[in-house]
């Protein structure tokens, strides 16, 4: 009986493993295609980038494992990450030029301020 109950267990994590690997997945393929037709395009550029198979996105979009391996897990983790952190930079610097043409007191520039995180306190501290 106790074995049953450890498969079981087991399988949910796999299975979560899984599910969180296709969501970076399909994050990533989203931020990299170019439009439609680019699907295998964006794999390929996502698999030169960051040493991840091509094949791993497709399997994750239209017929997923039961299983990953940790190797790839955390690839794809990293690479996730780092879209993530590019997205941010892209975001302040955006909020830069923002706040040069339309000025800092603009509605925009408070939100997304809140949203990067910035203050506008702590910019004058460091000033």
């Amino acid at each position: 009986m106790c074995k049953k109950f450890l498969r079981e267990a087991q399988k949910m994590t796999d299975a979560t493993f899984v599910e969180d690997a296709a969501s970076w997945a399909r994050s990533l393929t989203k931020t990299e295609v170019r439009g439609p037709g680019d699907m295998e395009g964006a794999w390929r550029r996502l698999e030169n980038r960051h040493d991840i198979p091509w094949r791993l996105f497709w399997a994750l979009r239209y017929r997923r494992p039961k299983r990953i391996a940790a190797s790839l897990y955390f690839r794809l983790m990293d690479a996730w990450n780092a879209e993530q952190e590019r997205q941010l930079r892209r975001l302040k610097h955006e909020l830069e030029i923002t706040k040069a043409t339309a000025g800092p007191d603009h509605p925009a520039v408070g939100a997304v301020q809140a949203l990067v995180g910035e203050d506008d306190d702590a910019e004058d501290s460091v000033a």
